[in-house]
């Protein structure tokens, strides 16, 4: 049975919404049904099978869409497989890699019951031009270079191994 999935994720700028469409396209490409939501817009999982969320860790936490997304699905996320990807690093560091890895430890506690079948993060994306406020009054933040970090090799790869563990997946 064809399982439909549903790749959503919380942006702040787009580039996590890249990553997800890159996800949803593997997926696609193996014969999976999927669809593409922002976190926010999702209203109801009971169509789906199998479930991506992808978000970028700000400041040490993931973004806030795809935390009020956990809280608010916990009953049916708790029954469904579900995958994570998390953009975090926006530089080759690997000081920052494992502080990344840290932070979405940290940050997971707050979901004791979410057990995520497949987990990865895949680097970042920065651009102080678009930054926002209250980040755009930090000098630091200001000087940094332009960087996309985001590992498509390793994106391509977690979407195929996920097709392949969602192929046998029936809507509940």
């Amino acid at each position: 049975m064809n399982s439909k999935v549903l790749v959503t994720y919380a942006t702040r700028m787009g580039s996590t919404e890249e990553v997800a469409q890159r996800v949803a396209c593997k997926l696609r490409e193996s014969g999976l049904a999927v669809d593409v939501l922002p976190a926010r817009h999702v209203r109801s999982l009971e169509s789906y099978g199998a479930v991506v969320l992808g978000a970028a860790l700000y400041v040490g936490r993931l973004h806030k869409d795809a935390r009020r997304f956990l809280a608010a699905n916990r009953d049916l996320l708790i029954k469904l497989p579900v995958a994570l990807f998390v953009l975090g690093p926006v530089q080759k560091d690997e000081k920052d890699w494992k502080g990344a890895q840290n932070q979405l430890k940290k940050q997971l506690r707050d979901f004791p019951w979410f057990a995520p079948v497949a987990l990865s993060i895949v680097g970042g994306k920065f651009d102080a031009a678009r930054l926002g406020f209250p980040f755009n009054l930090i000098p630091a933040l200001r000087r940094m270079p332009p960087s996309d970090v985001r590992d498509w090799e390793a994106i391509d790869t977690f979407a195929s191994e996920l097709a392949l563990q969602f192929s046998g997946v029936t809507i509940q």
